[in-house]
């Protein structure tokens, strides 16, 4: 019998014309569901949709279970006419298909697990690249047929995206944040309370804030952007998607990263980012005494994940300087009030 599982979700999707899956939304998606839930569902394949006879007997084992809420979603889907679908992932083992990328992506937009919380190797290879549309999700190569019909109906098929990810509002809204332009936040982000992503901010999947912050840059994959932080506007962090290497990225308490600036080094706490400036793993750095004076060169990596630094370049000489931070950035709180 089983007695503990990863995750379970009960959600419903889109398939294309040859009956593959092309995306998947979870309404209710748990984390360590109880040994009833997982028993009750323990049959499911995750990869294939359920008959409406396996629905049925899926809503009836999870009331008797006591997955009251849980069963009422079953019930809700069994109203539908799209494909439904029940995922259990016994362990956090990296997603072996559609539903279940998508379950795990669904865990982190929902808070329930955190940026490099859950096993996402091999997501790109299973994800298929959908045209997302006013008509919901296309397989790309149905698009054209699918063009025709609407301007033979006198309509215009709008396509948003062509994209392996979808935007994160059409599946999941956090609880406190603001996003101005929610085409510019992924499914798979993760918004702690009182974020709010500004027009050209962006955030991509299995990376975000812990919050609240002010995100004006680029929250690149695998990236966690610690509370009370400003990312400044046009601003950058390397992803490890994106040449960042092994090396995880990650931005402390109470950071400031200025307007047009950059990193490729996780920064500790109460750090400071000069605007225009960009911080690399090998970047020279000369670090500066009590007094201001030069003191000795090294590397920005072996300044990684220090606290109460200052990043900035030296006017006249063009080198980069560090110093001690000791005036943390302090954010104006009504920014962050999402009530």
């Amino acid at each position: 019998m089983t007695t503990s599982a990863f995750a379970f979700g009960l959600g419903v999707g889109t398939h294309n014309s040859e009956g593959d899956w092309l995306e998947i939304f979870f309404p209710q998606p748990l984390v360590n569901p109880s040994a009833a839930l997982a028993e009750a569902t323990i049959n499911c394949d995750s990869n294939q949709a359920l008959t409406q006879d396996q629905l049925g007997k899926l809503q009836a084992a999870l009331a008797a279970a006591g997955e009251n809420e849980q069963a009422e979603i079953a019930s809700k889907l069994g109203n539908s006419d799209k494909p439904v679908v029940a995922v259990l992932l016994d362990e956090d083992k990296p997603p072996g298909n559609v539903p279940e990328g998508y379950l795990k992506l669904h865990l982190l937009s929902h808070r329930l697990v955190t940026p490099h919380g859950t096993n996402l190797d091999g997501l790109f290879g299973i994800l298929p690249n959908v045209a997302w549309t006013s008509e919901g999700a296309i397989d790309i190569n149905e698009l054209p047929e699918r063009q025709l019909t609407a301007r033979l109906r006198g309509e215009i098929l709008e396509v948003s995206c062509i994209d392996k990810f979808p935007k994160m509002t059409n599946y999941v809204v956090p609880s406190g944040v603001r996003i101005a332009h929610t085409a510019r936040v992924r499914l798979g982000a993760h918004l702690g309370e009182g974020t709010t992503v500004m027009h050209e901010g962006f955030v991509n999947f299995n990376a975000g804030t812990v919050g609240p912050g002010m995100i004006e840059g680029r929250i690149s994959a695998g990236v966690l952007i610690g509370r009370g932080s400003d990312l400044g506007g046009g601003c950058s962090t390397i992803g490890t998607l994106s040449g960042g290497g092994n090396i995880v990225l990650s931005v402390g308490e109470e950071c400031l990263i200025g307007a047009n600036a950059g990193i490729g080094i996780p920064l500790g706490d109460r750090c400071t980012v000069e605007a225009g400036l960009f911080v690399t793993a090998g970047t020279k750095v000369t670090m500066l005494d009590a007094h201001g004076m030069p003191a000795e060169t090294a590397k920005a990596r072996d300044l990684a994940g220090k606290s109460d630094l200052l990043f900035r370049r030296n006017s006249t000489t063009g080198a980069v300087e560090c110093l001690t931070n000791r005036s943390a950035v302090e954010l104006n709180q009504e920014l962050h009030a999402h009530n």
